[in-house]
């Protein structure tokens, strides 16, 4: 059952306040509509279920192959992106106080820039963990907001929504009615905001964000599914019960000697194990469908109001997933392809069709890339850089990457290159991979005598960028 309650907001919040520049309506055509929408936890592989982002988005637009995340964890992930820094310049370091979280979140933000200059803001769906848990303000900078609450963000049925300043909550965690599934819940608020008449008339920026493919938490067996997956919409369930995971060379890694010690203190998976992580990449794989659909209806109603060529749109993960990669189930955070990978594809204004792009790029050049579209000016120094600079020729690029430090928790700084990733953890270990011969990251040759010299020279380039700032960052 719906129950609602109306919310007093904050002092000080309340968009409502926050005064607009006048645009002509010529003005206001000039610049895109933009809408990112930012799947959780997805990695690059489950791309293959999503028929309609290809066929919609990345057929008809860019896709960057080698899009990386700087730090592979919920919220500095998203501070990068509500920033357009690294996380040692948001300092945004973990999902909770007293070093990350919502709570560390820095005021300055990019809805808060686009408004300024004109923009309308919507934001659906997760945003960092913490919002909500101590009061139901709405950051500013959004125009409109349809917020996750946490801590029901992770739930698919049972979760509560702030809309515009009153809390919604959808539905029981068990027996949720299919109406009040998550995805499809936050699908309809998007294509309701984009049929509103008003939408369109000024540039609008919208943040859609599902938490599929993400786990649920926290997990109850009585909720009847299968192991730790997020459980798919009611007209997915089963659709890929038959699937086999692929199982890349790194998958259960028989030898890890090579690797820092807290890796190698993962023991090998067992028949049961292995059966978990199978489960729940067919529950990955089957919460995506929804998201699937829910493209295809915000393109849809996009293309009814006569926007379609004016609205960038952005399809992107916050961070990749390990399933059984190098020892490490149900993860992220580590600096292995498969945790900083992410999708990235861009449609829209200056965006070529069926365009693939090589040159490393990160979610930091994202916010870089919503300004240059936008015409926005940026409140914070950009770590980033438009991802329209890469269009006209692959290039080699260093990418950092990074970690922490976060409390009671080991740490690294990272440099992936075109061909090479560098690893320096806070223990002092390194790791060092040639990726053009390996690939899934199987031998580290941090000790290599015939690669000494490669060392020192990423050593030397990570110990600039890893304090770098604006123009310093690559």
């Amino acid at each position: 059952m719906l129950s609602v309650m109306t919310l007093a907001l904050v002092a000080g919040c309340a968009t409502s306040s926050q005064e607009k520049p006048q645009e002509t309506a010529q003005q206001a055509k000039a610049r895109p509509n933009i809408i990112v929408i930012m799947t959780d936890d997805q990695d690059l592989a489950s791309m293959s279920v999503m028929r309609n982002v290809r066929r919609l988005l990345a057929d008809q637009g860019t896709t960057f192959s080698n899009a990386y995340v700087s730090y592979s964890w919920c919220c500095p992930s998203r501070a990068t992106f509500l920033t357009g820094q690294y996380a040692h310049n948001h300092k945004v370091l973990s999902n909770s106080s007293p070093d990350g979280g919502y709570q560390a979140l820095p005021k300055q933000t990019l809805p808060m820039w686009l408004t300024q200059s004109g923009y309308d803001t919507v934001h659906i769906g997760k945003y960092l963990n913490g919002y909500g848990r101590h009061g139901s303000e709405i950051p500013q900078g959004w125009k409109d907001w349809y917020g996750l609450m946490g801590p029901s963000t992770y739930s698919m049925w049972g979760y509560t929504l702030n809309e515009n300043g009153k809390l919604r909550k959808y539905g029981k965690k068990k027996g949720g009615k299919p109406a009040n599934y998550q995805t499809d819940v936050l699908a309809r608020k998007a294509v309701a905001y984009l049929n509103r008449p008003t939408t369109g008339k000024r540039p609008f920026f919208m943040w859609f964000a599902p938490l599929a493919p993400h786990l649920e938490a926290p997990w109850n067996k009585k909720m009847g599914d299968k192991w730790g997956g997020p459980r798919p919409a009611p007209r997915h369930r089963n659709a890929y019960d038959n699937a086999v995971m692929w199982r890349s060379p790194s998958f259960n890694e028989k030898d890890i000697s090579d690797k820092p010690r807290h890796v190698r203190r993962n023991k090998r998976f067992g028949k049961k194990k292995i059966a978990s992580i199978q489960a729940e990449y067919r529950n990955r794989l089957e919460s995506l469908l929804a998201v699937d659909e829910a493209v295809a209806k915000i393109y849809r109603a996009v293309k009814r109001r006569g926007q379609l060529d004016r609205t960038l749109f952005v399809f992107t993960s916050d961070n990749g997933y390990m399933l059984g990669q190098h020892r490490f189930a149900h993860q992220k955070i580590h600096p292995y392809e498969e945790s900083v990978r992410i999708p990235l594809i861009v449609r829209g204004p200056g965006f070529p069709k069926g365009r693939q792009v090589r040159t490393p790029v990160s979610n930091v050049d994202l916010p870089a890339t919503i300004l240059a579209a936008s015409g926005a000016k940026p409140g914070r120094r950009q770590d980033g850089r438009p991802l329209q600079n890469f269009l006209h020729g692959d290039r080699k690029r260093d990418i950092l990457l990074e970690t922490g430090p976060r409390v009671r928790a080991r740490w690294y700084a990272a440099l992936r290159t075109d061909r090479y990733l560098y690893v320096e953890h806070s223990g002092g270990e390194k790791e060092l991979y040639d990726m053009y011969t390996d690939p899934y990251q199987l031998n580290s040759r941090h000790a290599d005598p015939a690669l000494a010299s490669v060392r020192k020279e990423l050593a030397r380039r990570l110990k600039a960028v890893r304090r770098c700032a604006g123009a310093s960052c690559p």
